[in-house]
């Protein structure tokens, strides 16, 4: 029933609830996705506290939601049973909703097209949201965005935070949970908050204790499909439950709305205080052609970049490290130095520091030292010309970071297509001596006359990329790099595989270095398998890729053309007065610049590139070396797992955690220290002494495998499957890893097992000189004195979590 006379309602129907839950299981499983939407979705089931019922979490990639043909946009849900066994939605989120000019339904001229008033404009308040609902049997359920709180937690997570707040609130207006539970079960409804507590959790901007709480911005129906309450009713709400209140204002022209964001953008300050940006409600027509509730944000990107800038710095000073930075240097510096002064002899404002606590004093502090605003410091640097990327306008370079076949020309043909940028090919530069040097200065000379140049070469290692960045910022020292990167990851590279060797083979010899025509099928897939293994992904907290002053990351496995996309969009978000008045192109536009790129492009000049793991003449070696290749051999068997899944269940595991138990995670993370590729050894060639007959049943497996491909290539064919159990993750300060079980694949499969005191798989360690079977060291500590006092760690996997695995041997390098 309606909460209040005009408010929305609309009772939930169980078929179009499963119709909804079976294609969330279909992308759960890869299945039901045509090629280029497959979209991945995650599922978590939890019990609810005091109850029976349990609900189960959806999760997607955040860029899945720009993908078409989703079961549901819902970011934030929860399904469960109700008592007759019938599905229901028991918690709505907001539909995904994007920033300005990120996806083409928020670009300004479609928002005109497409949009109609009123339209309400909130001011995005900066904490963590929280979802609030009622289940049948009376119980508040209160979660964070993709969990449920456990009280058997240790430390407070976001959800039982904010299960805190409401008590609280409701207390305020003698109000119970179970009469919320029941006039939201009745409404069919979720109440959305931003949790504000800085005694909880910094954000960026600050909180007093009599401004923190939860900030109700939102009331969504239980549906598949997104329906919301206008905003003077979800304020009616907050004043009969007790909660804070959301600033917003009103307009009826998008014209209006426009010119305001426009100006409050200049100094990022609103009604005298701090704001990160703000959300616009209104109803759109785009896609359906009908009118539908529909949001999009408007983020302002200073002073809040610089501030969180300063918070990576400081964590860096904290840490012992050099704080790295690429913008608003002047001003950090001078920080930095004020930090350094704070911290010295402070250990307690260090530790409050890393748990995310005083933060904003700390900012606020420095700021008044100088007798500035943030608004003031971004103002200034403008006059003395420090440009923002907002502001940028020249100097741009585009640098793909790719493998053979993923289509870096094409994108770069069709981006000159559409915008007549400079384009230097590295196979055009005909000098033998110093080559990279004068495919840096070509480079350069190309930003003479054109404001952005695209470098197309591979740039798949970080040699590469550090000399094109160090040789061209001496030619011009204001340049800034932006990597468009094919996302290498090795637990797809059989798609990559695929996708790649389908575009060489499909183009033949319009290339300047893989003739199909004049090279066999062997060759060329060794020279692209080649490229494979030696691809090194861009990792922005090192060098040279902290020089990229931002990433685009794209798909080897979908078409030119949707990367194009992925291009275009990025680049007019993250420099949109880089394109002066021109509007982002249009579908068509792209279309016929991909189509231009892939029909009306021929190869002047041609080189040849050889294999180094193949010859020309068996007798004499590699053509090309005049060598025998060195025999490699078997250094160890394993069985490998895929590691997108490992680092999901590892992010899942942590998301809720306490900062102090994530901390070696994080620090992982950050370091870029998790493994790229995950296995639970067998054996190693150093213990095939200690267990021969293991060794000469695994090398005889190995010997009678089938070969998978026509060609010569470093992985050699699986001899196996087994499924792998993840049981506990064990960790100390040096290096973390998963206690496994294995088990045979099925009942005719052979059945493996590793010779390790403990079978494991070795997440990563804290630095390159601590080996990964340093693993069995840590294993045999914690088997024997546990977890505690000796400083190890460890946390359950929960689910029963089995992965399937393939087994093969791993030749030496």
């Amino acid at each position: 029933m309606a909460y209040v006379q005009g408010a929305p309602y609309r009772p939930q129907d169980p078929e179009k609830i499963a119709e909804m839950l079976r294609g969330l299981e279909g992308g759960k499983k890869g299945h039901g996705q045509s090629r280029g939407n497959k979209v991945s979705v995650k599922k978590n089931t939890f019990a609810v506290d005091g109850t029976d019922i349990k609900v189960d979490s959806w999760r997607m990639q955040d860029w899945d939601y720009k993908k078409e043909g989703l079961p549901t946009y819902a970011r934030g849900l929860f399904t469960a049973k109700d008592s007759k066994g019938r599905p229901e939605i028991a918690v709505r989120g907001y539909d995904k909703f994007f920033n300005h000019g990120e996806v083409r339904e928020t670009e300004w001229r479609n928002v005109e097209a497409n949009t109609r008033g009123p339209y309400e404009l909130s001011v995005k308040e900066n904490g963590c949201i929280i979802f609030i609902s009622g289940l049948e049997d009376g119980t508040l359920i209160v979660c964070s965005k993709h969990s449920t709180g456990h009280r058997a937690d240790t430390e407070v997570s976001h959800a039982q935070a904010g299960e805190i707040w409401v008590d609280r609130h409701l207390a305020k207006m003698n109000k119970t949970r179970e009469q919320l539970a029941r006039t939201l079960r009745n409404m069919n409804a979720t109440a959305v908050a931003e949790l504000c507590d800085d005694d909880f959790e910094e954000h960026v901007l600050a909180y007093s204790p009599e401004a923190a709480g939860l900030y109700l911005h939102g009331i969504n129906l239980n549906l598949p499909e997104f329906a919301t309450y206008p905003h003077d009713l979800v304020d009616k709400f907050a004043d009969d439950w007790g909660f804070k209140k959301t600033m917003y204002i009103v307009k009826n022209d998008i014209n209006d709305v426009k010119t305001f964001l426009d100006s409050v953008a200049e100094t990022g300050n609103y009604d005298g205080r701090d704001t990160e940006g703000f959300v616009i409600r209104c109803q759109s027509k785009a896609n359906t052609g009908e009118w539908h509730d529909w949001f999009f944000k408007y983020k302002f990107e200073e002073p809040y970049l610089m501030y969180r800038q300063w918070r990576e710095c400081t964590k860096a000073v904290i840490a012992g490290k050099e704080p790295k930075y690429k913008k608003h240097k002047k001003i950090t510096e001078d920080y930095i130095l004020f930090a350094r002064k704070q911290l010295h002899g402070n250990p307690s404002l260090a530790k409050m520091y890393q748990a995310n606590h005083g933060i904003i004093k700390m900012r606020d502090d420095f700021l008044s030292y100088r007798g500035l605003k943030g608004s003031d410091i971004i103002r200034q640097e403008a006059e003395e010309g420090e440009v923002s990327s907002a502001e940028a306008t020249k100097n741009i370079v585009l640098v793909p970071v790719a493998s053979i076949g993923c289509g870096k020309t094409t994108i770069s043909l069709a981006l000159c297509k559409l915008f007549n940028w400079g384009h230097v090919q590295n196979d055009n530069i005909t000098t033998k001596k110093g080559k990279p040097q004068a495919f840096a200065a070509t480079c350069a000379q190309c930003l003479v006359s054109d404001p952005v140049v695209i470098a197309d070469r591979n740039n798949h290692q970080r040699r590469e990329r550090r000399q094109l960045i160090e040789d061209m910022s001496k030619i011009v020292p204001n340049t800034r790099f932006v990597a468009m990167q094919y996302v290498h990851d090795r637990g797809n590279y059989d798609a990559i595989r695929n996708a790649t060797q389908a575009r060489v083979f499909d183009r033949g010899d319009n290339h300047q270095t893989i003739h199909v025509g004049t090279k066999g099928r062997p060759e060329i897939v060794g020279i692209m398998e080649g490229f494979l293994q030696r691809f090194e992904p861009v990792t922005p907290e090192k060098e040279p890729d902290d020089g990229f002053d931002t990433i685009i990351n794209l798909d080897a496995t979908v078409s030119s053309r949707e990367n194009l996309e992925t291009v275009i969009t990025h680049l007019y978000t993250e420099y949109p007065k880089l394109f002066g008045n021109q509007e982002m192109p249009t579908s068509d536009a792209m279309d016929a610049a991909i189509n231009a790129a892939l029909h009306d492009y021929t190869v002047d000049i041609k080189h040849e590139i050889k294999s180094s793991g193949l010859s020309k003449n068996k007798q004499n070696g590699p053509a090309n070396l005049g060598l025998r290749p060195k025999e490699r051999k078997i250094e160890y068997f394993a069985v490998q797992v895929p590691a997108t899944r490992v680092k999901a269940i590892l992010d899942a595991m942590f998301r809720e955690v306490p900062a102090e138990s994530a901390k070696m995670y994080r620090s992982l993370l950050q370091q870029r220290r998790i493994q790229s590729e995950f296995h639970v050894t067998l054996m190693h060639r150093a213990s095939a002494a200690e267990n021969p007959q293991e060794w000469a049943r695994l090398n005889d497996l190995q010997a009678k495998a089938p070969t998978t491909n026509d060609f010569a290539t470093p992985t050699l064919p699986q001899i196996g499957r087994a499924k792998v159990r993840l049981e506990r993750l064990v960790w100390n300060d040096r290096i973390m890893a998963f206690v496994i079980r294995l088990s045979p694949f099925d009942a005719s499969a052979e059945h493996f097992t590793s010779v390790n005191p403990t079978a494991h798989i070795t997440v990563g360690t804290a630095s390159a000189a601590i080996k990964p079977k340093e693993s069995n060291d840590l294993l045999a500590t914690w088997l024997k004195e546990g977890s505690g006092e000796t400083g190890i760690m460890e946390l359950a996997v929960k689910g029963n979590v089995e992965l399937e695995g393939t087994v093969r041997g791993v030749l030496s390098r």
